[in-house]
């Protein structure tokens, strides 16, 4: 276990910026997940945190000791790749074992340091195999049972279950959760899926085009986004968003989209004539079939384009006016395309972003 700064780190190729000004602390055992689009900057960011890419500028410490200039074997980290990287010619055993043995360890040294981490794994009776004879996900425990035996201070995972399909995604989830709890070791973990990322992390750092938009727990990123781009990227339907220009009537206070159509806001905080994108999330839609709002809520109607019935809920695309929507339905009730639908959203669901800036206002 140990902790982890990155201080003004930069990282430039040629003239692209890759990664621009990342700090960052991470606690002793702590799960931290980087996550964002392709090219964000974030497996570059891990890359040089495991050394196999070169600083341009700043600082990388493990365990208090700078390793800028420290080589990859010897920051004692081991790093889980997307390609699990197994030897085929190798048993289970020998590919676990395989760091070990190169460092010259005692053999009874290394038999129970590769047995111990197949019992964490579940990979007693599968040691005698060769990694052809391995599904996906023991081929995947097999690279983290190769991290683990070298008792690292710092695991550093490269979007390792991608190559995985959706079911054992989940499984591989909830094991990789169980295995921290058990060894409590540091970890900094990378993947472009944001589902991977609240169910694992410990905190989110979310990044995008190199730099941090946000540092948080999952609770944190979700109820509270920092800007735009945080809102619709962490949720399942993304955010849905309205973009206009706050008036006031009296005490009355709504949003006039770009399309003209009007949103009466219940208990807006927003400076009149401010610019702003307004957010709500699928989630928080209530099918209404009163057209007034109870008290403290937004009403937004809709005409259905796309009905997805997902056995648990129905997912609605629909047309408002001032662009498209998505709700979710928890109910036995069947819609068509072409139906209209009302929403009844609570007032402090809704989420408001400067329109120039991105930022939460």
């Amino acid at each position: 276990m140990a902790e982890v700064r990155l201080e003004g780190v930069h990282k430039l190729f040629g003239s692209v910026v890759a990664v621009e000004d990342f700090n960052l602390s991470i606690g002793s055992s702590e799960f931290v997940v980087f996550v964002g689009p392709s090219g964000c900057g974030k497996s570059t960011t891990l890359r040089m945190l495991a050394g196999l890419e070169d600083v341009t500028s700043g600082s990388i410490s493990i365990d208090g000791r700078a390793v800028n200039n420290v080589h990859p074997k010897d920051r004692d980290i081991a790093m889980v790749f997307q390609n699990y990287a197994l030897y085929p010619h190798l048993n289970v055993f020998d590919n676990i074992s395989f760091g070990l043995r190169a460092k010259r360890l005692p053999k009874d040294e290394i038999a129970k340091r590769t047995n111990e981490a197949a019992e964490i794994l579940g990979l007693g009776d599968l040691l005698k195999r060769r990694p052809g004879e391995l599904s996906g996900g023991q081929k995947q425990r097999v690279a983290m049972g190769r991290a683990i035996v070298r008792k690292p201070k710092v695991f550093l995972f490269d979007e390792p279950l991608s190559n995985l399909d959706a079911k054992l995604r989940h499984k591989m989830r909830a094991e990789m959760k169980i295995l921290h709890q058990r060894v409590q070791t540091t970890t900094v973990y990378v993947t472009h899926d944001q589902v991977e990322a609240m169910t694992l992390a410990d905190r989110i750092v979310i990044m995008n085009e190199g730099h941090i938009e946000q540092v948080g727990t999952p609770d944190e990123v979700y109820k509270h986004p920092a800007s735009q781009f945080v809102a619709s990227f962490i949720g399942s339907p993304a955010m849905n968003f309205a973009t206009g220009r706050i008036e006031a009537s009296g005490k009355t206070m709504s949003l006039r989209t770009d399309s003209g159509t009007s949103l009466d806001l219940a208990g807006c905080g927003v400076a009149e004539g401010t610019m702003v994108q307004l957010g709500f999330r699928p989630e928080h839609m209530e099918l209404a079939d009163t057209a007034k709002p109870a008290r403290g809520h937004v009403s937004i109607a809709g005409s259905i384009t796309v009905v997805e019935p997902m056995g648990h809920e129905t997912v609605l695309t629909c047309d408002a006016g001032f662009g498209e929507i998505v709700g979710k339905y928890e109910g036995e009730r069947r819609f068509q395309p072409g139906e209209t639908v009302k929403f009844h959203i609570r007032a402090d669901r809704l989420h408001y972003f400067d329109l120039k800036t991105g930022l939460r206002i």
